[in-house]
């Protein structure tokens, strides 16, 4: 599953057979020194050809050029080598160790070889010493993507009405989540291998566009609500919620104050960090005009002011900046925070879209580097006015809970960028989305009309929930949306008297009491849910220059069910129930990959990010 495990374990266990015996008494005296050198001359051999892979300071980074191709020639002689090294050494410890002696075909022929290359792909080893002898700390195997970091939350489960009738949380068009999670799957992981917490659901939603009511008159918002049967809990009806702001290109938007914060510590040195954000901002440039004012600040072990106030028409002049850049040192990523915003606060422009744009994988390791010590940073940076948007990069060992910290409590938002497409996603369709707040912290609150609904579930958003009073504390932090973004939420909700009598249309017409049926049935309970309110939406937000918020509330009831849902509703459904598989819910119900393959393929998908996503489905199925 993880690539190139199967060349690292047969190497691994020829060196610990080489170098340790396995728990026998080597007597090196005995020992020919040639015996014992082919291993170390196959490392120190190298020519000169081969040292294209120096450059690969990691794991990770050597399995992404092999991969790529770039390493196939060089790597494909070295392996040779090694292997080569790797059967003598074998040989010299079964005579050495005191072991049966046992011919290269014998080994191959006894499993022992494919029993290297397996052992952990399949989780498993066998008993005994031998067993023992491949014990990773924790019971893991050595692997790049164990570095990786990401924050653990408790999953929502159903609420009582009568208990809570209120549900209320913080809005998010953060969308790192999904590109991350379609990283990892194409790197090979099975859903079930996904490293926990690095789905969030909202996130998966929110990485799409849908076709959602524009906003009217001075509201910020279009606000859609839709409400159709839950695919995967026959017991649920599934309540989605759109929010849009108006979509205006970066031309129509106020003059910016633009500070790029740039990450060039040693751990940016891979093809997929630092190469990969120059080329992007080279991207982001392009779009840049004269009334833009650009500075760059760069971090590693200390950090350097590279451009001040130029101005967006430079673009020659900040590209040489941006490509002049090279990667080395620890990752002092407080300092840069302080440096980017005292130079934003100093070319502070009112009335202006004063924004630090970080880019870098999270990895800080010098000053300030615990996600608590980042979030009361940055939520003290907040107050200057100044917005942010984080850009995380890179595999291996990306810090995705401390970039989400920052973006969550520094007035921002986050995405994640796997690859150049992503970059163009971000960066160029949705500019004015990304560096362009239009309502900061938003809060939605849901009430429930405890007559009609008995229980609830919000889906995702777990890190995002609020104490019913911190709604119209003012003083509480909330969600920031920028312009053209589109905001989704879905609630399974439970009737506390089913909004079906089990037949469909055609068996009821098939009746010879047809009508009399459908009057009955239409009495009562199942009346009044036509003619009431389920639920009341309440949205508070305020401007981006402003402090008090101001209050929206949309009532829903039974005129927004609809027996056939709309591709939106359905689509959206299938994300979310994709995300339940993926976030290893505790509660998936009867969710599977085949019913959200089978949802997604019966939608008539013209965006070329939902199509991609009914290809990741089918990769896992």
């Amino acid at each position: 599953m993880k690539k190139n495990r199967k060349k690292a374990l047969v190497l691994g266990m020829s060196g610990i057979l080489l170098l340790t015996g396995c728990g026998g008494q080597m007597d090196t005296s005995k020992t020919p020194q040639a015996d014992v050198m082919p291993w170390t001359e196959a490392e120190a051999g190298a020519s000169e050809k081969e040292t294209a892979v120096e450059g690969a300071e990691s794991p990770s980074e050597m399995a992404d050029m092999w991969e790529s191709g770039a390493a196939e020639n060089t790597v494909g002689e070295e392996e040779r080598a090694l292997t080569e090294a790797a059967d003598d050494a074998v040989k010299n410890y079964a005579g050495t160790a005191g072991t049966p002696d046992m011919a290269a075909d014998e080994w191959k022929m006894s499993g022992m070889e494919d029993l290297n290359g397996d052992l952990y792909a399949k989780g498993e080893a066998p008993d005994g010493y031998l067993g023992s002898c491949y014990d990773f700390p924790d019971g893991e195997a050595y692997d790049a993507e164990n570095q990786e970091e990401y924050s653990q939350w408790e999953e929502q489960g159903f609420f009582s009405v009568m208990a809570q009738p209120l549900s209320t949380f913080s809005a998010d068009v953060d969308t790192a989540s999904y590109s991350n999670l379609r990283r990892l799957i194409r790197d090979g992981y099975d859903l079930e291998d996904l490293p926990e917490g690095a789905v969030r659901i909202e996130e998966m939603l929110n990485y799409f566009s849908y076709d959602y009511k524009e906003p009217a008159g001075q509201e910020p918002f279009g606000v859609t609500t839709q409400i159709g049967r839950c695919p995967w809990n026959e017991e649920a009806e599934l309540l989605m919620v759109g929010l849009k702001t108006e979509d205006i290109s970066y031309d129509q938007a106020p003059v910016s104050n633009l500070v790029f914060l740039l990450d060039v510590s040693g751990s940016m040195d891979e093809p997929d960090k630092l190469p990969l954000l120059q080329e992007a901002f080279t991207l982001l440039t392009e779009k840049l005009s004269s009334k833009d004012r650009i500075s760059i600040v760069t971090y590693a072990s200390e950090d350097t002011v590279v451009l001040q106030g130029a101005a967006g028409s430079e673009k020659r002049k900040i590209k040489k900046a941006i490509n002049g850049l090279e990667a080395g040192g620890g990752t002092w990523g407080s300092r840069g925070i302080e440096t980017a915003y005292a130079l934003a606060e100093e070319n502070f422009i009112k009335g202006g879209n004063n924004r630090v744009i970080l880019a870098t994988d999270g990895d800080l390791n010098i000053g300030m580097t615990s996600e608590e010590e980042l979030e009361e940073l940055i939520s003290e940076k907040k107050e200057s006015g100044i917005f942010l948007s984080v850009l995380g990069f890179g595999t291996g060992n990306i810090k995705d809970n401390k970039m989400e910290t920052l973006a969550d409590k520094g007035n921002g938002n986050y995405a994640y960028i796997d690859c150049m497409q992503e970059a163009r996603k971000v960066l160029l369709e949705e500019m004015t989305a990304t560096l362009l707040t239009v309502c900061k912290d938003v809060k939605l609150q849901v009430e429930f009309n405890p007559e009609l609904v008995e229980a609830y579930r919000l889906l995702g958003y777990d890190n995002r929930a609020l104490d019913r009073k911190d709604f119209s504390d003012d003083t509480k932090d909330g969600g920031e949306i920028g312009a053209g973004h589109s905001v989704t939420a879905l609630y399974e909700i439970i009737l506390r008297e089913p909004l079906h009598h089990g037949m469909t249309k055609s068996e009821i017409d098939d009746l010879k009491y047809g009508s009399e049926y459908r009057e009955r049935a239409g009495e009562g309970s199942a009346a009044n849910q036509k003619y009431k309110e389920w639920l009341t939406v309440s949205i508070r937000y305020k401007k981006p220059a402003g402090s008090r918020s101001e209050l929206l509330e949309y009532p829903v009831g039974y005129d927004s069910y609809q027996e056939k849902p709309s591709n939106d509703f359905l689509f959206a459904a299938a994300v979310a129930e994709f995300g339940l598989l993926a976030s290893h819910s505790e509660y998936p119900e009867d969710a599977s990959i085949e019913n959200v393959r089978r949802t997604i393929k019966k939608l008539d998908l013209k965006d070329s990010y939902k199509i991609e996503f009914l290809e990741l489905v089918e990769e896992v199925q």
